[in-house]
């Protein structure tokens, strides 16, 4: 919690605490944009500023607090066990709203503020989000709700309408390259992450402390030995499933698969439907594999019709 935020993280940080300044801050904030551009680690600066009610010493003080999420006055809602403590819920459930409404109905133990966190916020059920209307409809002076979403798309337009947004956007290349190469990285090593990460710089990063970019690489070799019939898809679907990280491969296969598109352009249109059709299945394919179907058959159905759509291509372009 005291490493510095990245220049983009800085903007968004800066732009909230001058509109609290100013007055025009509502009670209720949805962080926005996409995953990976540190909308958590600004909320949490932001809710150590609020908690501190701007006095730097206690602001300093409440960091670590925050960081280890020990803070009596912030309340975080996420994902929690289930049942049998086996796994993660794969959403927020009623239960966890309302007993948060239930704490920023206490008085404040530290001062005069609390802050909860909902993140992400796009994972409440629709019992949950029925529930959170209650305590946007009713704000209480001093009561800070904050949700993080990188598809509030998801939300219901009744939550979005009652939240001032703040928005985070990819920065421009050369601020992403000088912060990767602030982080330690290799100037070469990170244009091409940059590059392939289609200039995010936080998902670069990612790839560039661990091996990122080889899976990128391997799930690209695979989807084209699919395509030419070199490959059994489904001994690549069991590889892919029994994988950790397979949500991690259909991002990648979504991302090879939009580039693809991009090259496409309106030179082929069939074969930039058949691209569109299957990089919607394979984001469809990555919710899946968050529930209790089976991994294996999820995959199974994804490359099998990614074969079978090449085929469908390889055809057409025989009989031209």
């Amino acid at each position: 919690m005291n490493e510095a935020l990245a220049p983009w993280q800085q903007r968004v940080h800066d732009q909230a605490l001058a509109t609290l300044a100013a007055g025009r801050l509502g009670h209720a904030l949805l962080l926005c944009g996409p995953s990976g551009l540190g909308k958590r680690a600004v909320a949490d600066r932001m809710a150590a500023y609020v908690l501190s009610a701007g006095d730097p010493v206690a602001e300093a003080r409440n960091r670590p607090l925050i960081a280890a999420g020990t803070h009596p006055d912030l309340h975080v809602v996420s994902f929690m066990p289930n049942r049998e403590g086996t796994r993660l819920r794969t959403e927020i459930v009623i239960e966890q709203i309302r007993e948060l409404g239930r704490q920023l109905s206490l008085t404040p133990q530290y001062g005069r503020a609390q802050v909860a966190i909902i993140d992400p916020a796009d994972a409440l059920n629709g019992s949950a989000g029925n529930a959170l209307l209650k305590t946007l409809e009713e704000p209480v002076p001093g009561r800070y709700l904050w949700l993080v979403s990188a598809r509030p798309g998801r939300l219901p337009a009744t939550i979005r309408s009652r939240c001032q947004r703040l928005e985070f956007r990819l920065p421009p290349r050369e601020e992403g390259l000088a912060w990767l190469q602030g982080r330690g990285h290799a100037a070469a090593a990170a244009s091409d992450a940059l590059q392939a990460a289609q200039d995010h710089p936080g998902l670069a990063d990612v790839w560039l402390r661990g091996d990122g970019l080889a899976l990128r690489r391997e799930v690209a070799a695979d989807l084209g030995a699919l395509e030419t019939g070199r490959a059994d898809p489904l001994e690549a679907a069991l590889r892919w499933s029994a994988d950790e990280r397979a949500v991690e491969r259909l991002a990648h296969a979504a991302e090879h698969v939009r580039d693809q598109a991009g090259r496409a352009g309106l030179t082929d249109p069939d074969r930039l439907h058949k691209l569109a059709a299957w990089f919607d299945a394979a984001n469809r394919a990555r919710e899946l594999l968050r529930s209790t179907v089976r991994a294996d058959l999820v995959m199974t159905d994804l490359l099998l019709a990614w074969r079978d759509a090449s085929r469908q291509q390889a055809g057409k372009g025989d009989n031209r």
